[in-house]
């Protein structure tokens, strides 16, 4: 962070840049750009107790994918159906479309960045940005002067398949694609295995690494050697000697060993990126457990090594999710903050989660549809983020409680429960991931609760409490709650 070591458990801040700056120059009456955004802006996010912003989608976008976007009716029925007054002027093009890794003029350019993070450096705030390994737009500089550097086809898989390769003059190149989806239309298949894009990779991140504190790494399990054979096949050519991820992390560290990289990873490839070199990975597994209110599973899933489980980014809502509050509506939507802000691990918030936004936005669009704030929502995570910034949670020792009910009441499988500690500053988290009313012993397994009666207190409802340190330790606090309640008890 400009010099900072990052925390070990950090809270990123995800803003979709272009249309964050929309509203803002709506709401000021003046277009704003990266380094005209207003001081008080900047104080409202460092005040919410997070430790970076990550500024999705800064790079220049393509023109050539903005004609795809505005020309393709599947996105222009989303679009209709995500704004009502959608005009075509509101296609601004996909932020994962890169022409180059410069900051759009439209967002102000590489000056405003630099502005911006110096901003959020005064605030103690680190700045993080884009890195799409996988694919570049079709008008991107290597297509003309390095179509080696890409999966190449021929003019008979154009005729066979025009929705799987694309010609420019007398080249034909592969569109970019996860092998489980149809490919994307806007953008064309780099080669991870070809070494001259290894470098290239290289030399664009080490320029990345020069105006933020970290990256995160679109789809980064599609560049691991034998994802991409598969996907591939001969067309990508001999396989390399090492990893592609391990090769560019290592050589970009050697210039800047506190750069971040975070990898959006899916298909339980987390710890094998974690190998290569990433600080941190999605927790995909996690988010779809609490979606389907699998209070078990998510238990299972938390005993995996604590080790790894400090490298996982827990989150309910990112740009490629639709909004936590349509996934986890009602008292579901605060059980699932709960749980995730005090696991192990980096958290990522997502700009409008907090005030409870509802409609999943298209990446390519430069604006959203209005929508009321939850004030209360948002009141709610102020005094949630607020009162997990503590040594206990952020530096402290986390362990899994055991929970047990009774041979007529097993409704203690509904909850899920943890513990932090550093020295004195303590606390136990205890949530129930589902509907119905649960109650259960829950024991808190510190040698040093017994003598003593402690005081409770919880931050979230500023309720008091006073229990029995050996009654925590056997047969356990007594905990009953409601439908996806939760209990944040700080020990005093």
């Amino acid at each position: 962070m400009s010099g900072v070591s990052w925390p070990k458990r950090p809270v990123i801040y995800e803003i979709s840049t272009w249309v964050w700056l929309h509203e803002l120059g709506r709401r000021l009456g003046r277009p704003v750009t990266l380094d005209s955004v207003p001081d008080e802006t900047w104080d409202a996010i460092g005040g919410l107790h997070v430790d970076a912003v990550w500024l999705m989608g800064v790079w220049e976008r393509s023109p050539g994918g903005l004609d795809t976007a505005r020309s393709d009716p599947r996105l222009q029925g989303e679009f209709r159906r995500t704004l009502p007054d959608f005009a075509a002027d509101d296609v601004v093009g996909s932020p994962y479309c890169v022409r180059r890794y410069v900051v759009d003029p439209h967002l102000g350019g590489p000056e405003a960045l630099a502005a911006a993070r110096k901003a959020l450096a005064a605030r103690g705030l680190g700045l993080l940005l884009d890195f799409v390994p996988n694919h570049v737009a079709p008008d991107h500089a290597w297509v003309f002067a390095h179509p080696d550097y890409f999966i190449r086809g021929t003019a008979a898989d154009l005729a066979r398949a025009p929705g799987e390769f694309y010609g420019t003059d007398s080249k034909v190149f592969a569109r970019g694609r996860d092998p489980y989806f149809p490919p994307w239309q806007d953008v064309l298949q780099l080669n991870a295995f070809h070494p001259g894009l290894r470098r290239a990779a290289v030399q664009t991140l080490r320029e990345i690494a020069g105006q933020c504190d970290g990256v995160r790494c679109d789809m980064a399990m599609l560049l691991i050697t034998r994802v991409f054979e598969q996907t591939w096949g001969p067309r990508a050519g001999s396989g390399p000697a090492g990893e592609y991820w391990r090769e560019v992390i290592r050589a970009v560290r050697a210039d800047h060993p506190d750069f971040l990289f975070v990898a959006e990873a899916y298909w339980d490839l987390e710890w094998e990126l974690m190998q290569q070199g990433f600080d941190y990975c999605y927790d995909k597994r996690l988010f779809d457990r609490l979606e389907h209110a699998f209070a078990e599973q998510v238990r299972l899933h938390l005993l995996a090594d604590l080790g790894y489980q400090d490298k996982l980014v827990r989150f309910i809502e990112n740009h490629d999710e639709a909004r936590a509050a349509a996934t986890f509506p009602g008292g579901r939507g605060e059980a699932a903050a709960v749980t995730i802000l005090t696991l192990p691990g980096a958290k990522l918030l997502h700009e409008g989660q907090l005030d409870g936004r509802r409609m999943k936005l298209p990446v390519q669009l430069g604006r959203r549809p209005a929508e009321p704030a939850n004030d209360q929502l948002l009141d709610f995570y102020r005094r949630l983020l607020a009162a997990v910034d503590t040594p206990a949670i952020r530096e402290g020792e986390w362990r899994l409680c055991e929970r047990t009910g009774w041979p007529d009441n097993q409704s203690c499988m509904n909850l899920v429960a943890w513990c932090w500690r550093r020295n004195t500053d303590r606390c136990v988290v205890v949530v129930n991931l589902s509907d119905a009313r649960s109650q259960a012993r829950v024991r808190v397994p510190w040698d040093d609760l017994g003598g003593r009666t402690w005081r409770l207190t919880d931050p979230l409802t500023a309720r008091v409490y006073t229990r029995s340190g050996a009654e925590m330790r056997e047969p356990g606090l007594y905990v009953d709650l409601d439908g996806w309640g939760f209990h944040f008890l700080v020990f005093g």
